[in-house]
């Protein structure tokens, strides 16, 4: 047995996902009614990475900034700015495909239960609200802006303590280091769990018909992803930007696709930022925060739904309003953490634009709930591999500034 375990070891992370995921397929399309008991292992594992996100992020700031001395370069500016450019970028990208390759959706039900916003002002103020939440209940609901919120206003509290005390708090931010990196390893068999489950219980056939629309959703996210962001890391570095781009795609991006989930995906890019020798100080804020406000996989699904509703109701789109398409998406995917349903329920939103009654644009929502299996598996992806890729990005151009200096 300790030979079987050192073997396994040995193999690496993302050698050991790949295994999961195989056999998590060959189980759902062989044995899917005898081995439904192994979706409980994706649901612990998704489960416990959510647990450990709130309090990894939660202690990481405090720790951070308690530690935090004046003039010490975080490069937070550069990485918001990122952020935003990519989700703009992002959403541009998904315009110029929709008119290049227009879809058409046959609508279906409006799926019950849910409630878009009325507006950006109402995105804007649930993410205002979300700031201000109380720290306990941000913590049980995993509302990152809040817990981030707090986390930054008790570590500038914790800054005029004794320097035992800030040990104290690096000795805790350690410890939940350690247990991510014990949840961390059971990644392989969590996904195995997960895979199984997406495909046992949605199937093959109920992705077939809507083909078109995953292929420009999917399309847009490679672009933005292997073209668009190696663009805007070249910039910066004046580096071949891949191989940074695919080792966040791998080692972020796969884990992300699986779990669906940016906030349980925090643990993973912060150990991922660990391996790439990135800043703490930096990375300990950005991460989380780039897990609520850097949506790029969103501005597309926001901008691709929409522009297919128009075209499916004979709307002729200009090039203005397509350009304050690109504004909203970009302002609505930086808010969907605080609307419950993510991006999807953005969608009413931005096809308000066009005069799209509510009750029609719901019905897409509708569409995207069917497709979500692939869909939101890719937005996370790209999402929150691009969180560590966009941190990365930022402190190489602090170090060619550096290096020109002197």
């Amino acid at each position: 047995m300790k030979t079987v375990l050192n073997r396994w070891n040995r193999l690496g992370l993302v050698k050991q996902i790949i295994i999961g995921l195989i056999i998590g397929i060959i189980l759902a399309l062989t044995i899917p009614e005898t081995a439904q008991p192994i979706t409980i292992v994706g649901e612990l594992f998704v489960g416990a990475l959510k647990a450990i996100a709130p309090v990894l992020v939660l202690f990481l700031v405090i720790s951070a900034f308690a530690q935090h001395k004046k003039g010490q370069q975080t490069n937070m500016k550069s990485i918001i700015s990122l952020y935003i450019i990519g989700t703009f970028c992002a959403a541009v990208v998904a315009v110029i495909a929709s008119f290049l390759f227009p879809v058409r959706l046959n609508l279906v039900n409006s799926p019950e239960g849910f409630q878009a916003p009325e507006g950006l002002s109402e995105v804007l103020q649930s993410l205002l609200l979300n700031i201000v939440d109380n720290p306990i209940n941000a913590i049980i609901e995993s509302n990152f802006i809040g817990i981030l919120a707090w986390a930054i206003v008790f570590g500038l509290a914790f800054r005029r303590t004794p320097d035992t005390t800030k040990t104290m708090l690096q000795d805790i931010s350690n410890a939940v280091l350690k247990v991510v990196e014990w949840v961390i390893k059971l990644a392989p068999f969590g996904i195995l769990g997960l895979v199984f489950e997406s495909i046992s219980t949605s199937g093959l056939d109920a992705l077939i018909s809507y083909g078109k629309l995953l292929v420009v959703l999917i399309g847009c996210m490679l672009i933005v992803a292997l073209v668009t962001n190696p663009l805007i890391v070249y910039m910066l570095s004046r580096k071949n930007p891949y191989p940074l781009v695919l080792t966040c795609l791998k080692e972020s991006g796969i884990t992300a696709f699986f779990t669906r989930s940016s906030a349980a995906n925090i643990p993973v890019n912060m150990k991922l930022s660990e391996k790439l020798g990135l800043n703490k100080d930096t990375y300990s804020v950005s991460i989380p925060l780039g897990a609520t406000i850097n949506m790029a996989g969103a501005a597309v699904t926001i901008s691709v739904l929409t522009l297919a509703t128009a075209h499916t109701l004979d709307i002729e789109v200009n090039f203005v309003t397509a350009l304050i398409l690109s504004f909203i998406a970009t302002i609505s995917a930086c808010g969907a953490s605080g609307v419950v349903g993510g991006s999807l329920l953005l969608i009413p939103l931005a096809t308000s634009l066009f005069g799209i009654p509510t009750d029609v644009a719901m019905q897409v929502v509708g569409i995207g709930f069917i497709i979500g299996v692939v869909q939101d598996s890719a937005e996370t992806a790209l999402n929150s591999s691009t969180d560590v890729v966009f941190t990365a990005a930022a402190e190489e151009r602090e170090k060619r500034k550096v290096n020109k200096m002197n």
